[in-house]
This record gives C-alpha cells, structure tokens and sequence, in this order.
C-alpha cells in the first residue's frame, strides 16, 4: 500500500499548495519520521474530507462514517487504551475471520498487523476523518466509561429532582438521606450532564449484554457512555418513580413528566417509556422554558419571515398554521407567539397532546384519547369558554381541522401546526382532510414553515472551501460565490468536535392574499400555490437559509441537508 512521492506532490499542487509548502512538509514528514498523511493534517495543507476522499481514490479504501456505526465494544477491549490512543486507529466490527479498522492514514503497516495478530483476523481498513476518529475515542475512553468514577467521582447536589406537581419548597428535605444512593446519584448526574451540553433529547436504550445512554445535540444523537446492563433496571425504576409512573408495568408504554431545579433553573422533563426485546426503553424530553421567548423578534428568524408573522398576528381573528416535521422547533414557535398575545385582557386557551411548556396565565388543556377527550372533543368544549386566543396543539383529521376552522370564522384567533413539507403544502393538506376550498381559503391568513439547522461554532470558526458536489448540487451562480466567504468549524471541546455549535431557525411565510385565495378555492396544486407566492415576494425555505449561509452563520452543506434542495 503506497502512494509514490510524486503522487502527493501533484495532487497537492492540483489542490493549490504553495511549492515551498509541499517542500516543507516532505522535510517535516522526513525529519520526523513521519507519514505525509500526518504532516498534511498538523500543518493543515488541505481539509481533512479532501485528503480522505484523495486516499479512498488512490488507494481503493472506501471511507466510513463512524457516527452512524456501532462500534463493537468487546472487540476493542481487546487493545490498551494507550494502543488505540497512540496509533488513533479503533476496531469497529468482526465478521468471521476479518475484522474493519477505522484509520485516518492507512499507511501505518506495522500497527495493522498488531491488531490482526491480536485478533487472528485478517484487517480490512476504511478511512474515517482524523477529528471524526478522535472523538469516537476520546467518547470511548471518556471517564464516564468507568461506572464506579461516573457515580463516585462527581455528586449532583446541586440538582434535585421533584414529581409533577409538587411544591418546590422542601427542597432541601428532599435530598436527606437520598443522596448516597447510587441510581440517584447517577440519574441526577445524566439529567445534569444533558442540560449543560444542550441535549433535546436523552435516550436510554439496552441491548444484549449493556445499555448506553446517547444524548441528542443540536439535532444529532451523540453517545455518552453505556455499561453493563445489571444496573438499567434500577435506573429504569428511579425515573419512573420520579415520572409517577407504574414500576411494576413492563409490558406496555407509559408517559409521564417530572421537573428538575438546577441552580434556580427550572427544566420539565416528558417521559415516554417503551418495552423492547432486552428491557424497558427511555426518552427524556428535555422542556427548558427558558427557551420560550417573548416576542417574534427574540426566535431568531431573520427579517422578511418574522415581518410577515408579526404582521399576521396582529389580525383580530383568522388561522394562522405552522408546518414542518418532528423536531424543527414548531411548538417553540408557536409558545413564544403565544407569550407575546399574553395579556390580562385576552383569554389564551389551548389543546395539546401533551402539554409540553407550562405557560402562567394560559389555560392548556391535555388531550386523553381513552376517555374521550381528543383533539376534537377537546377544542369543541375549550370554544364554550369564550376564549380570544386558542391554540391547537396539531391537526390531526377532519373533524378537528373542520373546528378549528370553524373557530377562526366566527371570531377566533386560532395557531395550530401540520405536518407539511411547505408552506403551501398546508392548503393541500387540510383539503386531502375533507375541508372544503371556500373555508379554507377564508379562514387561513398565513402559513409558516420551519426547519432548525446547525450553526457554526463561533469558537472554531474558519474560512473553509466548499466541495465541487456542494457548489453543483446548489445551482449558485459562479459570480455570486466569489463574493461569498463561506465558514466552517474546524472542531474543538466546545463542539464536541462537531464544528457546529447551537441551532438556528430558518423559515418560509406564506400569507394569504387575494390571488392566493382564488388559487385555493379552484383547487389548485401546493407547486402552483408555491410558484405564485414566490412571484409575489416570498422567501423559500431555501433562499432564507441560503441567506444564513452568506451571512457566515452556516455551512452550505447544512443548508442542503434541511432545506433538501438540489
């Protein structure tokens, strides 16, 4: 396995490496007794992606994404920590008598055949980023790896947990004689961990012989660290206790919801349980009000959208509808609109499943199918209660879009949210519903459609170059790239190595004019209503992203991957 040395120097020279450069790092690589592939990455000649695509190439070693791969953990307890660590290579999987490494410089020959002696397998290598690599083994070897020094080494008194409900006053008896408990100790120090590195999401999940908890972080799912699966079941029943859940009950789902004080900060928790082949799986949902900001102006949206809705709002009575999938941040929207409404002189009522932000001074009602109170049922008796303001948590059929809609014709302000790809998908999708074009055309006033994407990490943010499939894919003029300055994060501790740190709200405002009306009403196509409505001023979800990309605020790869465009 060889790339000749005149190899490395044309292609450096095609990826326009100054020659005194190339010069400097052949001296580098033979003064330290080096590979090139180490002397290009510490002087940082080109980006990590380009060099790995470059190897895979030449080489003939296909590339792996080792964030969406297991790696199998027996299989690397069977190397030191300081092998896997020195010589950044990490065994992912065995199959029969070959075993994948993942490497960022398939040139270190002598390591290879260590793992395939240690193993008695034959070594298949796939290339992995360098910075990709360290982080799946800084997380392996974190210290959250040894079970004794997660519990032992670090308390959470400063946490303390309390059921739904109950009053806050006795905090400081609630930690009497608890504390020295290990599963206590150690949910406090998962529920902890996640709010400080800004996870939505807390997953528990167990498998054959371990379980591992993995947090979801700015949208992408990240392992903490797992163990073996003897303690889950007490970690399953202290969140259930503190869910007010049934401990006893394995075999169907439940769902619950506990509050968390850190520091003065209260953080709501939804629970969802559910029974799997080796145990009872957990998501936490983590509900920081503090993300609930009052008024349009503080969600982050830039200019044209956040016009266009405030402008909506204003509107005594009509439907106003925000759309996009699981996850973009529509309930966030939404709560922050309502915030902004909430005053002594308005009646502020809503309908959800479940209540996910609690709200002072909004009546919120919870939906509970199995007695009957559904979306529907609920809203039909929440318009006896005069009020101005109604939001319904999502429309989910007919019969409660046909209330909902009816409720903004006879005086209402109603918000709601649909499961739309755009904005002028809405109006399509409430008609598939059986509401007839007339009363959908009358009663909407504005449509919004919302994705969250990844901002650069402002710590480790650096010019970049953009891959010639991003630029194609993209369809941007060549003439108006030049002008661009385009940013990446290059990956550091307060990433996680990731580059992206935060996330940003991108959007698309549809208001409902007269022309649009028409549309409505002959039946016209969601492509036909997207068209006209660009004709007239609207942003698309892509060119308002797209904008967040010159701004330096993103990658353009990000924007792609939400946007779905090219």
């Amino acid at each position: 396995m060889k790339i000749e040395k005149t190899g490395w120097v044309e292609w450096l020279k095609e990826m326009g490496v100054a020659e005194d450069q190339i010069a400097r790092l052949e001296q580098t690589a033979e003064r330290q007794d080096i590979s090139m592939v180490d002397a290009i990455i510490r002087e940082k000649a080109v980006t990590e992606d380009v060099l790995i695509d470059f190897m895979s190439e030449k080489l003939s070693i296909p590339p792996l994404n080792i964030q969406a791969v297991q790696v199998d953990q027996d299989l690397v307890r069977m190397f030191t920590k300081k092998f896997i660590e020195q010589h950044r290579v990490i065994p992912v999987a065995r199959i029969g008598k070959l075993v994948t490494v993942a490497t960022g410089d398939p040139f270190k020959l002598r390591v290879f055949d260590d793992i395939k002696r240690t193993t008695g397998c034959d070594v298949v290598l796939t290339l992995v980023l360098p910075s990709k690599l360290a982080e799946v083994i800084d997380n392996f070897f974190s210290e959250t790896k040894n079970f004794d020094e997660f519990i032992g080494g670090e308390d959470a008194d400063n946490v303390e947990v309390i059921q739904e409900n109950e009053e806050p006053a006795s905090r400081d008896t609630a930690q009497v004689g608890v504390e020295d408990a290990p599963v206590i100790k150690m949910v406090n120090f998962i529920l902890e961990k996640a709010i400080k590195q800004r996870a939505s999401d807390i997953h528990f999940e167990p498998y054959e012989k371990e379980f591992r908890i993995r947090y979801r972080i700015d949208g992408a799912l990240r392992e903490s660290f797992s163990h073996a699966l003897d303690f889950y079941p007490a970690l399953v029943a202290r969140t259930k206790i503190i869910s007010k859940l049934d401990i006893t009950e394995k075999r169907i789902p439940q769902d619950g919801r506990f509050r968390l004080f850190l520091k003065d900060r209260q953080i709501d928790f939804r629970v969802s349980v559910l029974p799997t082949y080796f145990g009872e799986k957990m998501v936490l949902r983590v509900l920081d009000r503090s993300g609930i900001r009052s008024g349009l102006d503080k969600l982050g949206f830039t200019e044209k959208p956040t016009a266009r809705l405030a402008d909506a709002i204003k509107r005594p009575y009509g439907m106003i509808l925000v759309t996009g999938p699981t996850g973009s941040g529509k309930s966030t929207t939404l709560y922050s609109i309502l915030n902004s409404l909430n005053t002594p002189e308005k009646n502020l009522m809503t309908v959800e499943d479940p209540v996910e932000y609690q709200v002072e001074g909004i009546t919120q009602t919870q939906v509970i199918p199995e007695i009957g109170l559904t979306f529907a049922s609920g809203l039909r008796a929440l318009l006896r209660q005069s009020p101005d303001i109604v939001l319904v948590g999502e429309i989910r059929d007919g019969e409660t879009a046909d209330i909902a809609i009816k409720a903004a014709l006879t005086g209402h302000l109603v918000f709601s949210t649909l499961h739309t790809n755009s904005a002028a998908g809405a109006m399509t999708r409430l008609m598939d519903m059986g509401i007839e074009p007339f009363l959908i055309a009358s009663s909407v006033v504005c449509v919004a459609a919302q994705r969250l994407l990844r901002g650069i990490c402002p710590y480790c943010k650096a010019p970049a170059t953009i891959s010639p499939d991003v630029l194609r894919r993209c369809k941007i003029p060549e003439a108006e790239l030049r002008s661009i300055t385009p940013f990446s994060g290059k990956g550091c501790a307060k990433c996680n190595n990731t580059g992206y740190f935060g996330r940003l709200g991108t959007a698309e405002v549809l208001t409902i004019d007269p022309e649009i009306r028409n549309l409505v009403i002959q039946k016209k196509s969601s492509n036909v209503i997207h068209e006209v409505a660009v004709q007239k001023g609207m942003e698309t979800l892509f060119e308002n992203a797209l904008g967040l990309f010159k701004a330096g605020r993103t990658t353009l790869e990000e924007v792609l991957r939400v946007t779905s465009a090219g």
